[in-house]
């Protein structure tokens, strides 16, 4: 039997997370599948739509005004251009897409940089005014979801609620805004190579144009992410995949833009502070064996290796894996 994604309406963890059916609902999307469509959700289409136009109005400028704020090796923020990053395992292009980078934001001053230096203030377009606006109303508004289903994970994990919270309090949380072009009639290129997340979850608005793609693994193959209009799409990371001894799944997914139209979109990360260890909570020693993860380390990592002159690091994912 096929996999869907599931579509669940979470209206009622606003107020309580007692809920036995969404609860039960959560734990199968996120056992079988590891991507859900979430309804009652909280965020405003007013807010999605103002962020969206932001977006598309960011890139839109020419190459030299993005460039200003160009990311460096030393500040993971700002304009990634397009074909910049690859998936450095040597085996494929690199992935066809531009973005902008953002971070949870702390003052330069903040004690927290001194001890990571990935925390800081993002960098804001002077050519854009408006897009810090309509990122932060967004994030806000993911944050608050975020939480919820925070409070879910904790009871699927049988830990404490409030001490599983805390790991989040001054998060190493981030978004990316995304522009794919359309690689219509073109096969060599990927707009995001296969991968999994190595967050605690994402958060994704729909995106008209469609494009991602999800692994289902009961039948080997590759199904597509349209969720309706008024859902998000929520999938978990890698953090929590560990955390639940591998009980729950971190999909592998990618995006294939063959629409012949410019695509958008602006994935929101949940992550855990900097000096989070995470492993696993409930595991099967002869089912489940991965090393702990060190959010702070491996977020460094994961940057650092991103780069088109690093050294290899295969994080990609064998799409012929059963």
């Amino acid at each position: 039997m096929t996999q869907d994604i599931p579509l669940i309406n979470v209206e009622s963890l606003g107020q309580s997370v007692e809920s036995s059916t969404v609860i039960s609902e959560i734990e199968n999307a996120c056992r079988n599948v590891g991507f859900m469509y979430v309804t009652g959700h909280g965020i405003k289409d007013e807010t999605i739509t103002n962020l969206r136009d932001a977006t598309i109005r960011y890139f839109a400028q020419s190459d030299a005004v993005k460039s200003r704020d160009i990311i460096t090796r030393d500040n993971y923020r700002g304009y990634i251009p397009l074909n910049f990053f690859t998936p450095n395992s040597g085996s494929t292009d690199a992935d066809c897409y531009e973005g902008y980078k953002l971070h949870f934001e702390v003052a330069a001053d903040d004690q927290i940089c001194s001890n990571c230096t990935l925390y800081g203030p993002n960098k804001w377009p002077a050519s854009q005014p408006g897009l810090r606006s309509a990122v932060e109303k967004y994030w806000q508004q993911c944050d608050r979801l975020t939480m919820i289903l925070l409070r879910v994970f904790a009871k699927l994990l049988s830990t404490a609620e409030a001490e599983f919270l805390d790991l989040f309090l001054q998060p190493l949380s981030n978004m990316t805004l995304l522009h794919y072009p359309s690689l219509a009639g073109v096969d060599a290129e990927l707009g995001i190579h296969p991968h999994k997340d190595t967050d605690a979850l994402t958060i994704l608005a729909p995106e008209p144009v469609g494009g991602l793609q999800v692994w289902r693994r009961d039948d080997s193959a590759w199904i597509d992410v349209r969720p309706p209009e008024d859902a998000l799409i929520v999938n978990i990371g890698d953090l929590l995949e560990v955390w639940s001894g591998g009980y729950l799944v971190s999909a592998p997914h990618r995006v294939v833009n063959i629409s012949g139209k410019h695509r958008y979109s602006f994935p929101f990360f949940a992550v855990p502070r900097y000096d989070t260890v995470v492993s696993p909570l409930h595991a099967d020693p002869e089912n489940f064996n991965r090393e702990l993860i060190h959010v702070g380390d491996a977020s460094h990592s994961i940057w650092s290796s991103n780069w088109p002159d690093a050294a290899a690091v295969d994080r990609n994912i064998d799409p012929g894996f059963g």
